[in-house]
């Protein structure tokens, strides 16, 4: 019973979320009272990589990343990850005047892995673990904090450039919240779940693993930035998002074989 509700929490978390907003949006839209803009906000950007993360969190076939690493990873890795993906590219602005696409992705991909790293290695130190899917899941946690705090940003400047049109910042948390696990939270998934399978079990093939998963989550990243179309990014997020679950799965294929020996002596 317990596995089966975890299994599917992330229904009650995206049903229970959905009112929250609907009931915060109908009381401002009723009463016009900008204090209810900041909960709009915050409910509209975190809800749906939220969800996503308890989704894939309950696929790992383990409820075993305690929640404290999860929101430890959220705050701290999407704080940290914006301030230092937010002030390398505008030393790099005024430094070489334009700042190409392919720059922006490899200094946000980077700036994210901050925080998982040092939790990455915080667990294989006090815990001795080294399961791969449980660096996928920090790795989407912190994924999650960073596109969400990019999410309010960009709400709060729609509001301002619209002069308080709350259609304007509906809709951009609607295409922003729709399109984060596909983005943000799952290649900082894909990139932390590589690192952690080096760590698991260290090799050449390992290592050359981790970094083509880097290289090819910066290009995806790139594409992203760089192209605009509906088709483009329903193409780039089937691929983001398939090859995430590629590896959730065959990281849980791993977990589950090699478990006798990656639990503590």
């Amino acid at each position: 019973m317990g596995d089966r509700w975890r299994r599917w929490a992330w229904v009650g978390l995206l049903v229970i979320g959905l009112i929250l907003y609907l009931a915060v949006l109908r009381t401002l839209v009723s009463t016009k009272n900008p204090n209810f803009v900041p909960a709009l906000i915050l409910l509209g950007a975190t809800l749906v990589p939220l969800t996503f993360l308890t989704f894939a969190q309950a696929r790992t076939g383990r409820w075993q990343v305690p929640a404290s690493v999860l929101v430890t990873s959220a705050f701290f890795g999407g704080v940290i990850g914006t301030v230092v993906a937010g002030t390398l590219e505008y030393d790099t602005l005024r430094g070489l005047g334009t700042l190409p696409m392919l720059f922006v992705a490899l200094i946000e991909e980077s700036a994210k892995l901050i925080v998982p790293v040092v939790l990455l290695f915080t667990v294989v130190a006090q815990r001795r673990r080294r399961v791969p899917s449980d660096g996928l899941i920090i790795g989407i946690a912190a994924g999650m904090g960073f596109a969400a705090l990019e999410t309010m940003g960009y709400a709060f400047s729609a509001l301002l450039s619209s002069q308080g049109n709350i259609g304007a910042v509906e809709q951009t948390l609607f295409i922003r919240g729709l399109t984060a696990p596909a983005g943000h939270t799952a290649w900082t998934g894909l990139t932390a779940g590589a690192l952690w399978a080096l760590l698991a079990s260290p090799s050449v093939a390992r290592l050359f693993g981790f970094i083509g998963t880097f290289v090819g989550v910066v290009v995806l990243h790139t594409l992203w930035d760089t192209f605009s179309g509906s088709l483009v990014f329903v193409v780039l997020a089937i691929i983001s998002i398939g090859w995430l679950f590629w590896e959730l799965r065959r990281y849980r294929t791993f977990s589950d074989q090699h478990m006798g020996q990656l639990q503590p002596h």
